[in-house]
């Protein structure tokens, strides 16, 4: 199975024709959303509830970890234990876990977050908390992908039980991990693609956020973006991809275009609104 699928859901009017589209708008278009509002903070297990409810059966959800759990903030800020943070997440996110709607909790590291010993007992510190629900991580410091550490890091990741994510993102030197489709967790494989726009990557500024992912992928590098996903497909149960590249709202158009170019057709999906005028 191959589910496509957008950051968030209500940016994507090119998607859904309208100023704000709902979750339930989104999800009679696709079957898997990226949740980040968990990384700034965590909401109430009612809001994780309320999105549940929205959406059909078989739809996923990739929810990113907090903060504080990839280490961008201090969990001592927040509350009495590393443990409580943990908990406080399970909890919340409970409602997509006992539906069958979690694809995996994304675990997005800081580009400080190197190839070190510290760093790897973290990891193994957040599979103890999380037990034995889906975790997929997304590294952006170069040295794990080194010559000298990348079997290593395979190895860690398959022997963890985690989802190593294919990154497709600007190629800067020294300062971007290389697209490297990989199966590392037996049932699934995930893509996130943030375009591959460099000089919006490496921006700064109070409008940073406007320029990172700022790029339409064409129709040459979709075709290379499918190959590589039929290339994992074939050795998971569950291929996701995520398009991020939407900083020009482009990412549900590339996403519809892939999804044109893998011929696939999704089932299930929550019935389309039809307004009369």
């Amino acid at each position: 199975m191959i589910n496509i699928g957008l950051t968030t859901w209500s940016e994507h009017t090119s998607l859904i024709k309208k100023p704000r589209p709902t979750l339930g708008d989104y999800a009679s278009k696709l079957p898997v959303v990226e949740i980040d509002n968990p990384f700034y903070g965590i909401p109430s297990r009612k809001t994780f509830e309320n999105w549940e409810s929205q959406t059909p059966d078989g739809f996923k959800f990739l929810v990113k970890a907090n903060q504080a759990m990839t280490l961008q903030t201090s969990w001592e800020d927040y509350y009495e234990s590393e443990r409580e943070l943990y908990e406080t997440y399970r909890n919340a996110i409970a409602p997509f876990v006992q539906r069958g709607k979690l694809e995996a909790i994304l675990c997005q590291f800081p580009a400080m977050f190197d190839c070190t010993k510290e760093n790897i007992v973290h990891l193994r510190r957040m599979r103890h908390y999380l037990g034995d629900l889906p975790l997929s991580v997304e590294l952006r410091h170069p040295s794990w992908y080194e010559p000298l550490y990348l079997e290593k890091t395979l190895e860690f990741m398959r022997g963890e039980h985690f989802i190593l994510l294919t990154i497709d993102e600007p190629q800067v030197q020294d300062r971007s991990i290389p697209f490297y489709p990989v199966v590392t967790h037996p049932d699934k494989a995930i893509f996130r693609l943030h375009g591959r726009y460099k000089d919006g990557w490496l921006a700064k500024g109070d409008d940073w956020r406007k320029k990172r992912t700022l790029y339409r992928y064409n129709q040459e590098e979709l075709e290379e973006i499918k190959q590589a996903v039929l290339n994992v497909a074939g050795q998971v149960k569950t291929t996701t991809i995520i398009f991020n590249n939407n900083s020009g709202g482009d990412a549900a158009d590339n996403a519809m275009a892939l999804k044109e170019l893998l011929g696939i057709d999704y089932s299930g999906l929550n019935p389309e609104q039809i307004d009369l005028f």
